[in-house]
């Protein structure tokens, strides 16, 4: 069965960390659906930072490939540790388009070390980039998000908060938490204005460059980064209204949509184990599993 997806036209989306992986999966899949495109992160073309980290794509990149598909693009560079960075690039995208009335929170830092192992500034980083990142770009749009009439949302890559421990990543498992109390609590504070506040999370580990580099399995374990586009396109195709305060899987949320079979996803034949949902729930199973 083929999803449904929304019609996005007249929309715009400032999505976090669009240079590559599920980022920039997801900006291409809105701007399929006519979307705007706001392309942040700090790869870009105006400096040497994806040659000295030996980094593949850009915003810029992101952005051509957005405007290639009819919509048009934004690219910013942006550190979303720093708060004059984050209300500079929001104003920025408002100024430009007018109104920005989806937020994407998808930028991460990633350390599967556990607490002995892990340096302190690792930590920092982690704590800055996905709890701090998170709740700067929720708060630079609050205000704006509430003044415009079109469906508006925030949503953010992280998972569910189901349990009290990780044990051999607890520090990323808690910063990626973090992420979701921000956004769950966000859902609460505008709940009168009609703005769908939700977390998102893959079951299965993702095929990108930050999978491959820490050595998160094989392509046996990984899905493409669309199942994860897919997922945000189903969020966008209901009421914001209605559909806020969740924090769900995407296996959960599409078969709600009516998709039975995850093959296409896949890379090799079989489905994954659920390997990143139990990185914040090392007691995931999935239900016909229970």
């Amino acid at each position: 069965m083929a999803l449904e997806k929304p019609d996005l036209s007249g929309s715009t989306a400032f999505i976090t960390g669009t240079t590559r992986g599920i980022g920039k999966a997801i900006a291409l899949a809105l701007a399929e659906q006519g979307c705007n495109v706001v392309s942040t992160g700090k790869t870009s073309e105006n400096d040497d930072y994806g040659e000295e980290r030996d980094l593949e794509g850009s915003i810029e990149e992101t952005a051509r490939e957005v405007e290639a598909r009819g919509a048009e693009a934004l690219p910013i560079q942006l550190n979303i540790r720093d708060e004059d960075q984050v209300e500079a690039a929001a104003e920025q995208a408002i100024d430009h388009f007018g109104e920005v009335n989806i937020v994407i929170n998808n930028a991460s830092a990633i350390q599967l070390i556990p607490t002995e192992q892990l340096p302190p500034n690792r930590f920092d980083l982690m704590t800055d980039v996905n709890v701090r990142g998170t709740y700067l770009v929720c708060r630079a749009f609050a205000d704006h998000l509430k003044s415009i009439d079109r469906d508006s949302w925030v949503l953010t890559n992280a998972p569910p908060i189901e349990v009290d421990r990780s044990p051999g990543s607890g520090p990323y498992a808690w910063s990626k938490l973090g992420m979701t109390f921000v956004t769950l609590s966000l859902a609460g504070e505008l709940s009168g204005h009609d703005v769908g506040c939700n977390a998102f999370w893959p079951v299965t580990a993702i095929d990108t460059r930050a999978t491959r580099h820490f050595g998160l399995g094989t392509e046996d374990d990984w899905r493409t980064p669309e199942i994860v586009s897919d997922t945000v396109l189903e969020i966008l195709n209901r009421d914001p209204a209605e559909f806020t305060g969740n924090a769900l899987y995407d296996e959960d949320l599409l078969r709600d949509a009516g998709l039975e079979d995850f093959a296409e996803y896949n890379l090799t034949e079989g489905d994954p184990e659920p390997l990143s949902a139990m990185i914040s729930n090392p007691d995931y199973s999935r239900p016909d599993e229970e």
